[in-house]
């Protein structure tokens, strides 16, 4: 079944699908940990604040803020579920550039991350899935 992007229902899901490749998923190399605001967010109040966070060696994403963040970025919902669900690298450099993604704070440690990310066939399966599992 699919949810809207950063709903509570698709947050639940998408944990499920973590948790189900957690043993295969190799680890992250790179700590980072960022808050997210997301606006013009199609329900709820219209704003989401969530977060990403590597600093167990796994891709953590979920809602609320935490304390101590190397970056945050704030975006319209719509370029968050480009970036985050479809993940096409190119949209997302240009969303930057074209003020779409404003960041505050450790830019470089965002860049980092980008590239110590793994990519594997099980990175592949998983964003696979993620996509299911998201409203269109």
């Amino acid at each position: 079944m699919a949810h809207p992007f950063l709903s509570p229902e698709w947050m639940e899901a998408a944990r499920a699908i973590r948790e189900k490749y957690r043993d295969q998923a190799p680890k992250v190399a790179v700590v980072v940990r960022f808050n997210q605001v997301v606006t013009d967010v199609p329900f709820g109040d219209g704003v989401i604040h969530s977060h990403m966070d590597t600093s167990s060696g796994e891709v953590v994403m979920d809602l609320g803020h935490l304390d101590k963040v190397d970056a945050t970025l704030t975006t319209d919902y719509v370029t968050a579920r480009t970036i985050f669900v479809e993940q096409d690298p190119q949209r997302a450099m240009e969303a930057f550039f074209t003020g779409k993604v404003k960041v505050e704070g450790d830019m470089l440690k965002l860049m980092a991350m980008q590239t110590a990310m793994p990519q594997t066939e099980l990175g592949l399966v998983v964003a696979e899935e993620i996509r299911s599992i998201t409203e269109r």
